[in-house]
């Protein structure tokens, strides 16, 4: 007697006898539904018997044909079960247990020839497709230049985004960078700035839940995608401009055949939860490579947010490089200017100073040939083979342990070379990486075990540049654990205990937020190597139990939970470091917000430290244990914050 598995038997519960093209996740609450109308490819998905995207259109439009109509679903695979178990501490859960159902959808053109198949898995909370082109004839490449793929909302939703910028706009043309505000319940029909949005993208289902788009699994061997608005409740997949990393390269990506395109993903959720908590973009993809050796996370301060240009010199990063000692962490990362207001033998005295100290280098670097006009040095270094391969040798002699590539702006296929080139080459020096100016991490803490974050945010950097970053920090902070920080590692820069962005803390920009808040984005934001913007000045003019806790805080997590929240107004996330819960809160609306936090489904100690502001900002810690109905009652006033610590 043939065994049938539980998948199995839910698949074929949800899928009536005439439409085999349906797939349902391992629970049953995903319902995915491809079709052909008019032989036009299709697909929609329902999340607990509700339609959270409509019939969307699918396909591909390349150099051998369109192949967006006169299609034919000419087979369809039987449902295959998909599980993965792996361990990766860089990320928001360092061991994940990952189930999902998997059907493939073959089509043929009107000629009966074998075009592509659509690939679709569906976990319990997340849907992921890609295309797999095939050859044609004698045809074993083509370039894409468009997709028709699509995502059709529902009327009464609204939508959370970040308008793309202009390519070679901005700063000495080193957009786009993924750095513009975010929007927040904007009605749909939109197409921000003309150039469409940068993923993730966040859309509410009225009273139904929530859709985050994202893709994963992208490497060189196709280009970055952004979404398209302008039509309606349909968005769809854009490429990069043909104006983007200089005009050079095409803006179409190349396959050899049979390729495939990245995934496409789709998480679900009632409430925010999934999406605060998904693993999606990991859970489908596998390293690209082996690490060259054990990468060692941790702590890491720098002059430049606080200091600026000026700061880069040997004295005032020796400063730093005591201070980093003193607050026991592990780097400390010298910015931009080095190679002239240092020098290359100054950096290597440096790096022994700061060895003798316990402390690690990382080093910053302009990505720049031909695509941006940004005068910092290094410059010329990291974007040819031969210079970039000089350089690192040079680097892992000195024993500097990771690098700041920045400026890079582009989504081309050409770019995502470039990427995985000095990626693979940085871990064949044993150097981790950080990007600035740069796209999302598209699965790249997974697939290239020496990354370690990107920006892709309106950073730090803008907190010292202008004031009104620092009048809206609560509302911007509040939107990134709901969506940047959600897929991916996020180089933000940021808690601060400076009252002003300047090394005499008396003038510069002002910051609004509390001490406590800064607490609370340390634990809040995510990367396994945080560059805090904390200040050798921190141990004489910021409270004590504040710089104790940066000492302290973890930047490697063993999980992650949603509490609460609602992006541009709330946040309350939880996470776990071995046996402590961090549950960390931050408030952007005008009123205060009275929390009565639940604690008993995290499994946590007794005993508590508290962080909390008053209803002036003021910050206090104090000592507590936990009552036996599990809950913690808090306060967080407008710009303020509460951390609780359980152990």
């Amino acid at each position: 007697m043939k065994k049938t598995t539980l998948a199995g038997v839910l698949y074929m519960m949800c899928l009536p006898a005439a439409l085999a093209q349906t797939l349902c996740s391992p629970d049953g609450n995903v319902k995915v539904v491809v079709t052909v109308e008019n032989g036009k490819p299709g697909y929609s998905i329902d999340y607990e018997g509700e339609t959270f995207i409509k019939h969307s259109p699918l396909g591909l439009k390349t150099s051998l044909g369109d192949f967006t109509g006169e299609m034919k679903l000419s087979k369809i695979s039987d449902v295959k079960k998909v599980e993965d178990r792996y361990s990766l501490q860089t990320i928001k859960k360092s061991n994940v247990v990952y189930e999902a159902n998997e059907i493939t959808y073959s089509f043929d053109d009107a000629k009966g020839r074998h075009i592509y198949d659509v690939i679709f898995r569906a976990d319990n909370d997340n849907v992921a497709f890609k295309y797999k082109m095939y050859p044609i004839g004698d045809r074993l490449s083509c370039t894409v230049s468009d997709e028709a793929t699509g995502f059709l909302f529902p009327e009464g939703s609204t939508s959370f985004l970040c308008p793309q910028m202009k390519p070679q706009g901005g700063w000495a043309r080193t957009a786009p960078s993924y750095e513009t505000f975010y929007t927040t319940d904007e009605p749909l029909g939109k197409n921000g700035d003309g150039y469409g949005y940068t993923f993730p993208a966040l859309f509410r289902i009225g009273d139904a839940g929530w859709v985050m788009l994202c893709e994963t699994g992208l490497s060189g061997e196709y280009c970055g995608s952004r979404l398209m608005g302008g039509h309606g409740n349909l968005y769809t997949v854009g490429y990069p401009t043909e104006e983007e990393f200089g005009g050079v390269g095409t803006a179409a990506p190349g396959l050899a055949l049979p390729g495939e395109t990245p995934w496409r993903t789709v998480t679900l959720g009632k409430t925010l939860r999934p999406i605060v908590e998904t693993t999606v973009m990991w859970d489908m993809v596998a390293p690209v490579y082996a690490a060259s050796q054990d990468y060692k996370y941790g702590r890491a301060t720098w002059s430049w947010i606080i200091r600026m240009d000026a700061s880069c010199n040997y004295e005032e990063q020796k400063e730093y490089i005591d201070f980093a000692a003193d607050m026991g962490y592990e780097y400390v990362l010298v910015d931009a200017l080095w190679d002239t207001q240092i020098g290359y033998e100054g950096i290597e005295k440096l790096a022994k100073y700061a060895e003798g100290k316990g402390v690690g280098l990382f080093l910053w670097y302009n990505s720049n040939g031909y695509w941006n006009d940004a005068p910092q040095g290094p410059k010329h270094k990291m974007h040819r083979l031969v210079s970039r391969r000089e350089e690192m040798k040079w680097l892992k002699k000195t024993g500097i342990k990771g690098l700041k590539i920045d400026f890079i702006g582009s989504d081309k296929q050409q770019t995502m070379q470039m990427y995985e080139d000095m990626l693979a080459d940085a871990n064949e020096y044993g150097l981790m990486v950080i990007y600035h100016g740069c796209t999302i991490p598209r699965g790249w803490e997974r697939m290239y075990p020496n990354f370690v974050s990107a920006e892709a945010v309106r950073a730090s950097e803008n907190l010292s540049f202008g004031q009104h970053d620092n009048d809206i920090e609560a509302v911007c902070a509040t939107i990134h654990p709901f969506m940047r920080n959600s897929i991916g590692n996020m180089d933000f820069g940021g808690s601060t205990l400076n009252r002003h962005y300047s090394k005499d803390n008396k003038s510069g920009k002002t910051r609004r937020t509390s001490d406590v808040f800064a607490l609370a984005t340390a634990v809040m934001f995510q990367a396994p190597v945080q560059n805090f913007a904390i200040a050798p000045n921190n141990l004489v003019d910021a409270p004590e139990w504040a710089v104790n806790f940066m000492k302290s805080v973890p930047t490697l997590w063993d999980d992650v939970r949603f509490i609460e929240g609602y992006p541009g107004k709330y946040a309350v996330i939880a996470r776990r470091s071995g046996e402590k819960w961090y549950v960390a809160a931050i408030n952007a609306q005008k009123e205060t917000l009275k929390l009565n936090v639940d604690l008993s489904s995290l499994d946590c100690g007794r005993n508590l430290t508290v962080y909390a502001d008053d209803n002036k900002l003021q910050g206090s810690c104090k000592q507590m244990k936990l009552s036996k109905k599990n809950k913690v009652a808090v306060s967080v006033p407008t710009n303020g914050g509460a951390l609780i610590v359980a152990e």
